[in-house]
């Protein structure tokens, strides 16, 4: 009878150690039970997507995830310069994505509306809306993302030379070991304690994904994190934590964006419009200046006399 009694504790004990241990670390919205321990994540009503809890969840599926969780009045989120011309931030925000079975955007995407635009892999849209028959050849892939920091005040200076080693090592220890030899290069400006991170890949690398590890950290500066473990972004110099408050992300493609005049927004036609009916006035205020001296000019000559 005892020997049953242990046996009992014992298949409850490694229950609950297994209970325990099926957790989804990269994904604090995940449901797991099971054996083996199987994760689920909400992304629409009855439609739970498995998801691999050993890496960083497709940035499709938390897009999805976090319109779910809005729609259902549950905790989501709250509401630099350009390193080329090309360079674009994602000024529409979370909308409701297609993702392929992989878990990447499908390249066209309609928000379950008739207006329906491009995006890239980041899943921010690059061309101008169109209705359904818009045609997306392909999903173009970001190859560089500058990541434009604020650090909150320090207690001592920051060194700017060890500053690089410090970001790329907290990019890679937090983000899923993110490649840090990536992290090309790290500008500091002490007045406004702002740093400027460049992180790129080769073109035609499709191994590794720069887009899913600068969604994590923008939740980990804007909002909450989304790992179960809720310690936010920080660089370590030295015997010090340096915490970020601030966050932007511009998105390089391997190809251009195809933006157009015609999808501008109110303020900036209105910049044009100003510009534009200032040059005109400008114009005319020099057209009218001239004619007028030039009248002044013909009255100011002598006549010739008439011939008796």
């Amino acid at each position: 009878m005892m020997k049953m009694w242990i046996a009992l504790v014992l298949v409850a004990f490694a229950a609950t150690a297994s209970a325990q241990n099926c957790l989804c670390e990269s994904m604090k919205w995940a449901t797991c039970d099971g054996t083996p321990c199987t994760c689920t994540l909400m992304v629409a009503d009855k439609t739970p997507q498995i998801i691999n809890c050993n890496k960083m969840i497709p940035k499709c599926y938390l897009m999805k995830a976090e319109m779910y969780r809005s729609s259902k009045n549950l905790s989501t989120r709250l509401i630099g310069g350009k390193p080329v011309e090309s360079a674009f931030v994602d000024n529409d925000g979370i909308y409701d994505p297609e993702c392929e079975n992989s878990g990447i955007f499908k390249a066209k995407q309609c928000n379950n509306t008739e207006e329906c635009w491009c995006v890239n892999s980041a899943g921010a849209r690059r061309t101008d809306k169109g209705d359904k028959t818009l045609k997306c050849e392909k999903l173009v892939e970001t190859n560089w993302v500058r990541i434009q920091l604020t650090h909150k005040p320090a207690a001592t200076p920051l060194n700017k030379d060890n500053l690089k080693t410090a970001i790329a090592d907290a990019i890679h220890k937090r983000y899923d070991n993110f490649n840090k030899a990536m992290v090309e290069e790290v500008e500091y400006d002490a007045d406004s304690r702002m740093i400027v991170v460049d992180v790129k890949k080769p073109k035609g690398d499709r191994k590794n994904d720069l887009t899913n590890m600068a969604y994590y950290m923008e939740k980990d500066v804007k909002v909450l994190p989304l790992f179960k473990n809720q310690d936010k972004f920080a660089a370590i110099m030295g015997d010090q934590q340096v915490e970020m408050e601030n966050i932007l992300v511009y998105y390089v493609d391997e190809e251009p964006p195809t933006f157009t005049m015609k999808h501008l927004s109110g303020g900036i036609i209105a910049v044009i419009v100003v510009v534009v009916l200032a040059v005109v006035a400008g114009l005319l205020v020099l057209f009218f200046a001239r004619k007028r001296q030039n009248q002044r000019y013909n009255k100011a000559q002598p006549r010739e006399l008439e011939p008796m």
